[in-house]
């Protein structure tokens, strides 16, 4: 019977799916590779990954074996967990085979001949039966190097001076194809330039500044160098003065971002001229929480008269300590009420000054409409008047 795989899919899938297209006509098909290990260098104390895929039905199995470049020496395999753990080895079985075996903080002696063995015969691990399909084999070369010193300085800071990074290299593995600095995950500073040693200048040593270091010599393989720029903690508090309520929890902070961390906080209170320990749950009033780069400082139901003070927070490295202080006030319960209470005062006094004033623009005595006595009367008091001076003009004119 002749099948043909002439679908055009991505090769891997392409070769698993004509194997099943065989499996399913009732033909095995025999185990082939379709990815093989490849050769690396690698430096000592770094670690190598080779991979290893193969198809076949029924599925096939993949081992790894190991042969060093001594005289006489054979292959022997290789288990996860070989070399005092240093060798993780990962396989799946799903559709086809894949494995992938891990070896981590290479030495020298890990330098040899990787292989790769591939079978899918039902015989293949017999013991006294001869596997009709021989192993398939897959081979990559591991070399590792003595990893080259390079030399790094200075060794010591002073803060608030400038100071120049360096690393040297003797011995490079490979030609120098450029130089790197960074600082974590930060590039600093980069060029393509040969020489055997690189700078870094840093404009001022202090809080800032300080840090790890690394220096990359661009060869193949890249090699490192590390400087530590080390000063005492800065410490500083996240707020100089806090406020609390009297009952309520007050939480004092400071913080360093010097390098290398703290390794030690200690909190004090000043009283009467001297500083006393506070200790982390002092009878449940007093809290600390720290890490290398803060710490935090609560007091549970706040009082007035024992907790109001300046505090102190002090941080230690092995180069040296630093501190800072927090003042805290303590407010009375009630204190919340008092701008209210101000303002209803406010009201007061305005109410009565208005009051006042339309009191004393009234007048002292106003008629009642309903007294009949008091309305005026009508007269003919103007008839009369206009008699008399008639009575008068004419006696005149007589």
């Amino acid at each position: 019977m002749t099948l043909s795989c002439s679908y055009r899919l991505e090769p891997t899938l392409l070769l698993t799916v004509c194997l099943l297209l065989l499996n399913g006509g009732g033909i095995d098909a025999s185990a082939g590779f379709i990815k093989s290990p490849m050769s690396q260098v690698r430096l000592s104390g770094d670690s190598v990954e080779l991979h290893c895929e193969a198809v076949g039905q029924p599925i096939p199995e993949i081992q790894w074996w190991f042969e060093a470049n001594e005289p006489n020496d054979t292959f022997d395999q290789l288990w996860d967990g070989a070399r005092q753990d240093r060798i993780q080895i990962n396989a799946t079985y799903n559709m086809h085979a894949t494995s992938a075996i891990y070896v981590a903080s290479l030495r020298v002696e890990d330098s040899g001949t990787y292989e790769c063995r591939v079978s899918n015969d039902p015989d293949r691990n017999h013991l006294w039966k001869t596997p009709k399909v021989k192993w398939i084999r897959s081979q990559a070369n591991v070399i590792v190097i003595e990893y080259p010193e390079v030399f790094t300085g200075p060794s010591h800071f002073v803060s608030g001076t400038h100071a120049m990074l360096f690393c040297n290299i003797t011995a490079p593995p490979s030609n120098i194809t450029g130089h790197t600095w960074k600082k974590g995950e930060k590039i600093l500073q980069e060029d393509g330039g040969s020489d055997l040693i690189t700078t870094y200048k840093l404009a001022q040593v202090n809080a800032d500044t300080s840090g790890s270091y690394d220096c990359y010599f661009m060869t193949d393989p890249p090699l490192k160098g590390t400087i530590e720029v080390s000063v005492s903690p800065h410490v500083v508090a996240y707020k100089p003065s806090e406020h609390g309520n009297e009952g309520d929890v007050g939480v004092m902070t400071c913080k360093s971002k010097s390098y290398p961390p703290v390794e030690n906080w200690n909190w004090y209170k000043e009283s009467d001229g001297t500083n006393e320990p506070i200790l982390n749950g002092t009878g449940d009033h007093f809290l600390i929480n720290s890490n290398g780069t803060k710490t935090e400082l609560r007091i549970a139901s706040l009082n007035m008269e024992t907790d109001q003070g300046t505090y102190i927070c002090n941080g230690t490295n092995s180069f040296g300590s630093g501190g800072a202080t927090v003042s805290l006030r303590v407010r009375s319960r009630f204190a919340a009420l008092w701008p209210f209470l101000g303002i209803v005062a406010e009201v007061l006094v305005l109410v009565t000054i208005i009051f006042i004033y339309e009191k004393r623009r009234k007048p002292d005595e106003i008629p009642d409409e309903d007294d009949g006595g008091a309305a005026p009367l009508k007269s003919n008091a103007g008839t009369d008047h206009k008699e008399e001076n008639v009575r008068q003009r004419n006696s005149t004119e007589h």
